[in-house]
C-alpha cells in the first residue's frame, strides 16, 4: 500500500484518482475506481438538483467506498453547489471558476457539508488561490491532458505548485501509467488524477468506437484547439481543448473566427456524430496518454495495475540507482 498525504487527507487505500469528466464517468465507473481503493468522481455539471441526488445514490448503491462529484464552477449555479453538498460525497470536487468567482463561498458551503474539497487549476496563481480559499488538495493540471487545459506542462506545472502550497497536490495531465505515478511523486506530488485512461475501460460511458479510437492512437493525433467550443457554443474562461485532431478540426483549423457564422449548423453535425459513433466529427476529447494506452482494462486492473507498477519501480528500478 502506498500512503501519500492524498490518501490520508481522504481515507482512500491508493493515491489514483478517476477525473470528474462530464461526459466521460457514470455511477459504474465511479463505484469501480473507488471499490479497487482509488477515488472515483463524478462529473455533475449541468445536472438538476434531483439528478445529482440519484447519480449520488446510485454511487452509494454500489460502493461504500468514498467517492467525490465535481463542478466546472464557470458553469454552476449557487443550486448547483447546494445540490452537491446535499448529496455529501466525500469529495466536492471544482474546477474552471469565472473571473472573479468567490471559491471562499463555494468551499465553505462544501466544509459545511462534511466534504473534502479538491480543486483543479492551471496555473501556479490559481493553486495559491485556492488554498488560501480553503482547498484541501489542489490539481495541478497540465497542458498534456485531454479536454480544457492550460498552457503549461506537467512536468513545470507540478513541481512548481507543490512548492508554493501546503495541501496534498495530485498531477494530471500526462499520466496513465505505474511510471507516470511514480514520476508525479518525485515531482512532489501526492498521487495523480487520471481521464483518458479510464475512457478506455468498459465502465465509461462512451461509444465503443470512440473508445478504439484511443487505443489506435500513438499520441501524436490530438490538439490543444478553441475549435471544439467555437463550434459548440461555449468559451471555458481561459482554457483551450486538447481534442482528438479529426476531420471536425482540419476543417477549421486557422478559419475558427469563419465558423462562428455556420455554428449552429456544424453544433447539430457534432452532435449527431456523438449519438452515432462517428469519430471523424465528434468532439473526441482525448490526451497525448492515448500513446500509452494499449488495451481496453477493466477500471478496477486500471488502478490496481498502476500502483502496482509504480511501486515496483520505486522499489527497484530507482532504489537500485542509489548507493547506500
Amino acid at each position: 500500500m502506498m500512503r501519500t498525504r492524498f490518501t490520508q487527507a481522504v481515507g482512500v487505500a491508493h493515491p489514483v484518482v478517476l477525473g470528474g469528466m462530464g461526459g466521460g464517468t457514470s455511477p459504474d465507473l465511479v463505484a469501480a475506481v473507488s471499490n479497487a481503493g482509488g477515488l472515483g468522481i463524478q462529473g455533475a455539471s449541468g445536472r438538476s438538483p434531483a439528478g445529482v441526488a440519484e447519480l449520488a445514490a446510485e454511487i452509494r448503491s454500489r460502493t461504500q467506498a468514498p467517492f467525490g462529484m465535481n463542478l466546472l464552477l464557470f458553469l454552476s449555479s449557487e443550486e448547483h453547489v447546494e445540490a452537491v453538498a446535499a448529496a455529501r460525497p466525500a469529495v466536492f470536487s471544482t474546477a474552471w471558476p469565472a473571473p472573479g468567482q468567490d471559491l471562499v463561498q463555494v468551499f465553505r458551503r462544501a466544509h459545511g457539508a462534511g466534504c473534502a474539497v479538491v480543486h483543479m487549476v492551471s496555473t501556479v496563481g490559481e493553486a495559491e488561490a485556492a488554498e488560501r480559499a480553503g482547498a484541501d488538495v489542489i490539481v495541478a493540471q497540465g497542458n498534456e491532458g485531454g479536454g480544457h487545459v492550460g498552457t503549461m506542462g506537467s512536468s513545470v506545472l507540478v513541481p512548481m505548485v507543490a512548492a508554493r502550497t501546503n495541501v496534498p497536490v495530485l498531477a494530471a495531465g500526462g499520466f496513465a501509467t505505474g511510471a507516470g505515478l511514480a514520476a508525479a511523486l518525485a515531482l512532489g506530488a501526492d498521487g495523480i488524477l487520471l481521464g483518458t485512461r479510464f475512457l478506455a475501460t468498459p465502465q465509461a460511458p462512451l461509444h465503443p468506437r470512440f473508445k478504439q479510437v484511443i487505443l489506435d492512437s500513438d499520441g501524436h493525433d490530438t490538439i490543444a484547439t478553441e475549435i471544439p467550443d467555437v463550434a459548440q457554443g461555449m468559451v471555458w474562461p481561459g482554457a483551450y481543448a486538447r481534442v482528438r485532431r479529426n476531420r471536425l478540426v482540419e476543417d477549421w483549423i486557422g478559419r475558427e473566427g469563419e465558423l462562428r457564422r455556420p455554428q449552429p449548423e456544424v453544433a447539430s453535425r457534432i452532435a449527431e456524430a456523438r449519438r452515432s459513433g462517428d469519430p471523424d466529427y465528434a468532439v473526441l476529447y482525448s490526451g497525448q496518454t492515448a500513446g500509452l494506452i494499449g488495451e481496453l482494462l477493466p477500471a478496477e486492473e486500471v488502478v490496481t495495475s498502476i500502483v502496482s507498477a509504480a511501486e515496483e519501480i520505486i522499489r527497484g528500478r530507482l532504489a537500485g540507482m542509489v548507493d547506500r
